[in-house]
């Protein structure tokens, strides 16, 4: 099971050289993916919870590309409805030349209200223009030798039974955002249900979950929130119903967080020396 890291690219101390830090950092303690979430236009719905300075996803994992050797780096997710399939398609394909092969395209559906309004994209529509793009990338992707590599995995955010038929459908794996045990029991048994509907296999499970270590066992948690041992237990039964990959998320929902990463440093480490 791959073992990644969710980097907050917004936020008051977040900097170019912070930036840089996180990936040698995350690097350094051998994770296995970097991965980083995305925004257009920062409206005040996604400032409320991710201000800005927000630093764009393609282009700053293109970056960091150039300053790390081993990790793998994707989005946690792209939102797929703000850019067109096609242009999609080029840069997905061209930072996964420029990294040797180390992208993952994750993506969902967005949330922002405000934010779609501002570029213009009917927030109705974000489902079907996810599905859309999912299919327009591959097919891109597999006209053109020039993309590069056709198999740039596709993870496929969301909660929803659209989300996850949409997984089903067109995603090389389901990832999830941050649930509770009995919210990741739930999502589970939907996403089998809905694999058997379509007579497809169940997509590979590589979840994101909040890390926050605490000093003592947590009665009501979340995955991945509670004391070392918890959290370890939560990633050994994770391995053991055979997810290919977890991405821990060390931001707990404060902006103010970002100025101070040494304390989600000391935390993954910390996750990182005691799950193996």
């Amino acid at each position: 099971m791959l073992i990644g890291v969710n980097v907050p690219n917004f936020g008051p101390g977040t900097s170019p050289g912070v930036l840089r830090d996180w990936a040698r950092t995350v690097e350094g303690l051998g994770f296995d993916l970097l991965m980083m979430s995305d925004h257009v236009a920062v409206t005040p719905d996604v400032a409320e919870q991710y201000p800005a300075p927000f630093y764009e996803p393609f282009t700053t994992l293109s970056w960091l590309a150039g300053v790390t050797e081993r990790i793998t780096l994707g989005t946690t997710v792209l939102i797929a409805p703000y850019r067109h399939p096609l242009l999609v398609a080029r840069m997905a394909a061209n930072l996964a030349q420029l990294s040797g092969g180390r992208f993952v395209l994750g993506v969902g559906v967005g949330w922002a209200r405000q934010e779609f309004e501002a570029l213009g994209v009917p927030f109705r529509q974000r489902g079907k223009l996810t599905d859309e793009l999912i299919v327009a990338v591959r097919s891109a992707w597999e006209a053109e030798a020039d993309y590069g590599p056709a198999r740039t995995p596709i993870w496929v955010g969301g909660h929803s039974d659209g989300a996850l038929r949409r997984a089903v459908r067109h995603g090389d794996a389901w990832h999830s955002l941050r649930l509770t045990h009995s919210s990741w029991r739930d999502a589970l048994a939907r996403l089998e249900t809905i694999a058997a509907e379509e007579q497809k296999p169940v997509p590979a499970l590589t979840p994101r979950i909040l890390l926050r270590l605490t000093d003592r066992p947590l009665e009501d948690r979340r995955i991945g929130e509670g004391s070392v041992e918890q959290v370890v237990g939560d990633l050994t039964e994770l391995r053991a119903q055979g997810a290919q990959a977890v991405v821990l998320d060390p931001y707990a929902g404060d902006p103010d967080e970002t100025l101070r990463p040494e304390v989600a440093w000391h935390a993954l480490a910390t996750v990182r020396k005691e799950f193996r």
